[in-house]
């Protein structure tokens, strides 16, 4: 079975639905060179009409792509620094996002975002290592943060087919990701569908992105001790709820591990809808950023704000010991 890069089965996506829709294109900066590898090869197959490079303005290509969306065309925009989507907020949020609901579906805006690396990249300081998919979520966006290859394609295609905007995040400590894939299983993953990684008894982490491995193995770690349940949203708006209710319903205890500040992140909002809806056997934790971090430059200041196993194992310990 081939195993199958986190990258490349992005790429992989964008290809097939390249080739199987003519009014999918792709533009970004540096695209034609492939400068994150997302696009590599795409221009020699595909044309520099459907490949195109833009200037370096985030506020111009994707005013374009809203226009070119409302025309007819599903364009796919990638952001290779992912805290270069806040110079575009307000043409995602303002138009994109609310044309269909202000024109009662008369027009659809197909966009695809494609934020390449989103969150930390070794040391790549305060303005380019933020992963802000709570914030697109708040919004009320269609917000997808995959773990794995499978996903990342699955997801990525259902984005693209998709008739409203949708963010993709994918996690630069997802990149380097690798699976045994057989090719001819890949399919689009429905947004709003989670996913249970690892089946527990004990305690139900819910893990966002590239910390889905690192839950993982701190459940590994700690299987003698506890029977823990490993559920990864894969879309976090919408968010699958009836999943995650029935896996907690199951365990009785949550951790949440998010690379989001705390104060008003995705795993605040997690913990708040969990707790309204399902009986709980102990208090549950949240792992995360601290409150307002910026990632500063120096390599081990940077690990230190960020989401570790360490923590990870130490709440899920502590949890498990209330009741």
């Amino acid at each position: 079975m081939p195993r199958l890069s986190y990258l490349k089965a992005l790429n992989r996506a964008l290809a097939d639905e390249l080739a199987a829709d003519e009014r999918v294109f792709v533009l970004g900066e540096d695209v034609r060179v492939a400068a994150s590898n997302l696009t590599a090869g795409l221009v020699r197959r595909f044309g520099p009409d459907r490949v195109i490079d833009t200037p370096l303005s985030e506020q111009g290509f994707t005013g374009f792509a809203t226009g070119a969306a409302l025309a007819g065309m599903r364009p796919v925009l990638e952001f290779q620094i992912p805290a270069l989507l806040f110079l575009s907020f307000e043409q995602i949020v303002n138009h994109a996002h609310k044309f269909s609901l202000m024109t009662g579906g008369q027009c659809r805006v197909p966009v695809t975002y494609v934020l390449t690396g989103a969150g930390s990249r070794t040391g790549w300081a305060g303005q380019h290592s933020d992963n802000p998919y709570s914030l697109v979520a708040h919004v009320g966006i269609k917000t997808a943060v995959p773990a794995t290859p499978a996903d990342a394609y699955g997801l990525l295609v259902s984005a693209i087919r998709d008739d409203d905007p949708v963010v993709v995040f994918a996690p630069a400590g997802a990149l380097g990701v690798r699976e045994d894939v057989d090719f001819a299983t890949l399919a689009p993953i429905p947004l709003g569908s989670g996913r249970v990684h690892r089946a527990g008894t004990d305690i139900t982490v819910v893990a966002i992105g590239h910390l889905v491995h690192d839950a993982l193995a701190v459940a590994d770690e700690l299987a003698d001790e506890a029977s823990v349940e490993v559920f990864d949203p894969r879309t976090v708006y919408p968010f699958d709820w009836d999943g995650l209710t029935a896996s907690v319903r199951k365990t009785g205890r949550l951790v949440v591990v998010d690379d989001s500040n705390r104060f008003a992140g995705l795993g605040a909002e997690i913990v708040a809808t969990v707790a309204e809806q399902v009986p709980l056997a102990a208090p549950p934790a949240r792992v995360s950023r601290p409150d307002g971090a910026v990632l500063p430059f120096s390599l081990e200041l940077d690990r230190a704000v960020q989401p570790t196993r360490e923590q990870l194992a130490a709440a899920i310990n502590q949890t498990l010991k209330k009741d």
